[in-house]
């Protein structure tokens, strides 16, 4: 395996733009890209950068050009037959060479598994740094490096990183962390279509085939309502109830990290600073005191009603509506007059 080369003396003037790693899901673009946008537009704008966005793939020029909807400045659209579907060495290998080509200064991933996959073997053959999970980014008045946010210690403080040696700086920020962005009027980017040199002989994974799971995909990020339980349930049955009232409501079940901990839960559920960041219409958080990790991944939200027996918890000082009362108590009335009235309205 070739070692990575870390240039120990480069030129950090010959470095230019942001760039944004899009994604494409069956076609289409992944939320994330469009975050990754709004954040990377909000970047480029302070150092007086042009964002880009780096898009592989084949046949999906149109879905490549809808990123030009959101103020984009060019996209890069690397196309070959061989990136129809992801392969980590393919994707690695055009998106480096084109990175070490035009030295863009700041490059953005989504933390979701392809950009974790591919973040570190970029960093790796570029001879850069990496920071994962970020949740905060924003640039350095006195010196215009990115100041790269990320918890650490299991959520308990928050680290700032730097990389002021090497470029490009490179962050995965989490899905749902950032605001995305907004569509323009008028357009004025453009796509430059990319045709790399790529062989099979330079793929050692070939994709076989696909299986879908069957099993339905907790999807907190695009929920416009998440209803949450904690250590307040006091045992995994509670769940039942918290799911009665997400269905009820016409949304999707969330908890708190102590609740996945506790094995009530499965962890695709949890929403906080090592979890899920979520911004719905509504959040309804059910025994959950409201540590400042959870607070973290909902503070955000729309509206906040929280249900918790100790008048005193932190949830209550963030809520937009509190009920200090017994969940199995309050729950259940909740789910009748939701299903008497029959309509929700946000």
């Amino acid at each position: 395996m070739e070692r990575a080369k870390v240039n120990q003396e480069i030129n950090l003037n010959n470095y230019n733009d942001v760039w944004v790693i899009g994604e494409l899901i069956g076609g289409k673009i992944h939320p994330v890209t469009i975050e990754l946008i709004g954040e990377g537009r909000k970047l480029s704008d302070s150092i007086n950068k042009k964002l880009n966005v780096v898009v592989v793939g084949y046949q999906v020029k149109e879905a490549a050009e809808k990123l030009l909807n959101y103020g984009v400045d060019k996209v890069l659209y690397v196309e070959h037959e061989l990136l129809k579907d992801f392969n980590t060495e393919g994707y690695s290998i055009t998106i480096s060479n084109l990175i070490n080509e035009r030295k863009p200064e700041i490059v953005l991933l989504g933390a979701t598994s392809i950009g974790r996959d591919i973040g570190p073997r970029l960093a790796a053959k570029i001879g850069t740094g990496l920071t994962a999970d970020c949740t905060k980014l924003e640039i350095d008045e006195t010196d215009g490096k990115l100041l790269q946010t990320r918890p650490a210690f299991g959520g308990n403080l928050m680290a700032t990183i730097i990389c002021p040696k090497n470029r490009p700086q490179m962050s995965t920020v989490r899905p749902g962390v950032m605001a995305k962005a907004k569509q323009i009027d008028k357009i004025t980017g453009v796509v430059e279509v990319i045709m790399p040199i790529l062989n099979e002989e330079d793929l050692r994974v070939k994709l076989i085939d696909k299986i879908t799971s069957v099993k339905k995909r907790v999807n907190l990020i695009e929920a416009k309502v998440v209803v949450s339980g904690g250590r307040g349930l006091k045992e995994s049955a509670g769940f039942k109830l918290i799911q009665e009232l997400a269905d009820a409501l016409g949304g999707e079940v969330g908890s708190s990290r102590a609740a996945v901990d506790a094995g009530w839960i499965e962890s695709p559920h949890q929403v906080g600073q090592t979890g899920t960041t979520v911004r719905p219409d509504l959040y309804v958080a059910c025994g959950i005191s409201g540590a400042i990790q959870h607070q973290a991944g909902m503070h955000e939200s729309e509206y906040i009603v929280a249900i918790n027996k100790d008048p005193r918890a932190p949830i209550f000082e963030i809520c937009d509506f509190g009920i200090v009362g017994d969940l199995y108590e309050v729950i259940p009335a909740m789910i009748e007059a939701i299903r008497e009235k029959n309509f929700l309205e946000i």
